[in-house]
Order: structure tokens, then sequence, then C-alpha cells
């Protein structure tokens, strides 16, 4: 599974690295709803809620599925307004006066974006603004989030105006709550890191400069397509004229593990990629490797052979002997256990030993985590 980006005659001014503080104020607001997703914040998340204003962590509640289980794109309006640079603003206040430009029908598609996910690649299907079964979808998945998400998406879908203003002030008020400050120490690396990336894209051109993002992302050899690693499938292109043509690349200090690529029909693509990740030892494997290691460890037996195995290396002889199968079934286990990259193999005189790779395997907890929520 994958989602693609064509970007196939995309000049390479086109692709630019920028940092955008609407995008961050979501998923700083994603850390608050999951701090489970993000232990590495844990401090910040705890102080943050700690000395939140019981009024305004309120509000937050009423519209949280816009972060909290999916990223709502109305926090890349820049992606999203036909005919404007495709770049986000300075400051959070110039990312929402582009949402303001942002026309009702899409901002009602993106905000309710959490009750068509199974629709993005074709644009979420009919506007619940204009068609009676698709708001009544929309209400009914809303109501699933519990009472206060229905209300505020009831509100949404009959009084769009005064919604958006309501969430302009929101917005405002998390910015004057606990944003601005954190957004103060967090752009100037970010910045620095656009630029670093832009550098790259330029000296050495758009592999290199992919792999300095994340090792999640890829190019073919035509520099035709770009290619990211996730548990979904879609595409989206970087040349449309009725949007404008162009790539975005977006930093965020909150996103591990998140991957995010916005691709929705009509809207610009971006990546927004994280700038942290936990000192693993090396770079994450990648979804099928990550598929391989799980089934081989499902099996019963292996988990059973894996007991042994993590404490000294055995023969495939003392191994059937210990679990009473015979040895072409211990050899069929192993050989599954190896192709996942969880073996280590070696020869003592006669004998061929196996022994479990510890250092892989303390790896599949995070990697588990980062595969599912890239």
């Amino acid at each position: 599974m994958s989602v693609t980006i064509d970007i196939a005659g995309l000049p390479e001014e086109r692709i630019v690295f920028a940092p955008a503080p609407l995008a961050e104020l979501c998923m700083a607001l994603h850390a608050l709803s999951q701090p489970t997703h993000h232990p590495g914040l844990h401090s910040w998340t705890t102080a943050t809620k700690a000395s939140l204003d019981p009024c305004l962590a309120d509000r937050l509640l009423e519209a949280d599925f816009m972060w909290r289980s999916s990223f709502s794109d109305i926090f890349m309006p820049f992606a999203g307004v036909p005919g404007g640079s495709g770049r986000p603003g300075a400051t959070l206040a110039e990312d929402l006066d582009t949402l303001d430009r942002m026309d009702d029908e899409r901002f009602v598609m993106a905000a309710l974006e959490h009750c068509w996910l199974a629709l993005y690649n074709e644009g979420g299907g009919p506007s619940p603004l204009k068609d009676a079964g698709a708001r009544a979808k929309a209400l009914e998945a809303a109501a699933a989030r519990g009472p206060r998400q229905l209300e505020f998406s009831v509100r949404l879908l009959d009084d769009t105006d005064s919604v958006r203003v309501w969430m302009r002030r929101l917005l405002e008020d998390c910015g004057e709550a606990f944003f601005d400050e954190t957004w103060r120490r967090l752009e100037p690396r970010q910045t620095a890191d656009a630029r670093h990336k832009a550098e790259v894209l330029r000296r050495k051109g758009l592999p290199a400069a992919l792999r300095e993002v994340s090792a999640a992302l890829s190019v073919d050899e035509g520099l035709t397509t770009i290619t990211a690693d996730k548990m979904v499938n879609g595409q989206a292109t970087a040349t449309d004229p009725r949007i404008g043509t162009g790539l975005l690349f977006v930093p965020t200090n909150f996103g591990w593990p998140h991957l995010l690529v916005l691709h929705a029909p009509g809207w610009r693509p971006v990546v927004h990629y994280p700038l942290d990740s936990p000192e693993l030892g090396s770079a994450p494997g990648s979804v099928e490797l990550l598929t391989r290691r799980m089934e081989a460890l499902a099996h019963p037996m292996r988990m059973m052979l894996c007991r042994s195995l993590a404490r000294a290396p055995y023969t495939t002889s003392e191994l059937a002997r210990v679990y009473g199968i015979t040895p072409p079934e211990v050899s069929r286990h192993l050989a599954v256990l190896k192709k996942a990259g969880l073996l280590h193999t070696r020869r003592q005189g006669r004998y061929v030993q196996h022994q479990l790779d510890l250092s892989v395997v303390a790896r599949i907890g995070s990697d588990f985590i980062e595969g599912i929520l890239r």
C-alpha cells in the first residue's frame, strides 16, 4: 500500500519546503488529544493541558474529530484555495485568512473528512450541504463520536457561516493560550530545516532530498512519481492546472510517528513530515517488511521457537527435540523468521546455529506504531 504523487513535468522550483503554522497547530491539538501517540511530547502535553483554561478545553472537545483520529485538510488551506500561491503563511493569522477564503462546500467537506475517509480519494462524494443522503451519513458518523460532535456537525451544516467564525476564534484562542509561544520556539528550527532540504534538492537532486525527509519516501528513476510508504492507498498530482501546480513539504515538530500526505482531489499535494523521531539505531523498515515480521511472529509455534532462540543459539535438531516436532517443520518456521530478518545464523563446526536478533525484535514495537500511524 502506498500514496503516489505524480510529478511528471513539474519544474524543480515548484517543489517547495516551508513551515506552516496552522498545520503545526493541528498536530499540537492532536498531540493534546492523543498523548499516547506521542510519548516524546509527554512533558509538553502534560504542562499544556494543566494550564489550559477549562472553557477552552471544553470548546476543543466539540470539534476534536478534526484532529483526534484523522487530520482535517482545513488545517492546510493554502493547498485547497484555487488561484492562491500554494504556500503557507508566515503566521497563524495569515493561514487563518487563507482559510477564510475557502468556499463553504470545500470547508465543510474537509471539516467532516472523518465521515468519508473511504471516499477520500474520490473527493468524499456529494456535498452534505446539497445532498440529503450525504448529510444523513455525516451526522450518523458524528453521532458515533458523541453528542457534542453531533451538535457541532448539525450547526456546521445548518449555519456554516457562524461555525466558521466560531472555528477561527477557537484557533485564535489556542494561539493566545499556548501555540503562539510554542511557535516562536519552533519556527526558527523549521525554517532552517526547510532551507537545508531546499538546498539539498538544488545541489543533490530530488532523491537525496526525499531521503533527508523520510525513509518512507522514494522517487522512480524517471523522476515522475513520488511514493510514500503508508498503510493507505491514494494518488495525487502536482501538475493539476485547476488548482495550481506545485508540491509542498511541511516540517513538523509534533508529528512523529505520522507522515501525512494530503492527496485529496482538487487540492495541491502536501507532505507533512516529522523532524523528530526516536533514536532507533537505523532507518525504519518498509510496511512490507513490517508486515512480514508481524506475520512471522503471529504463528504460535514460531513464538515458542523465539522464546528459546532469544536465550541462546540452537540447532534445528535441538529445537525439534525441545518442541516435539520434526526437523523439517523447524526448518520451515526458521526460514520464515529468517526471511523477516529476525534471525542470526552461524556455523559452529558441522553445526548450524540460529539465534534471535534481539536488536531487531526490540524495534518492532516502535516500527509497528510508526507503520500504522505513518
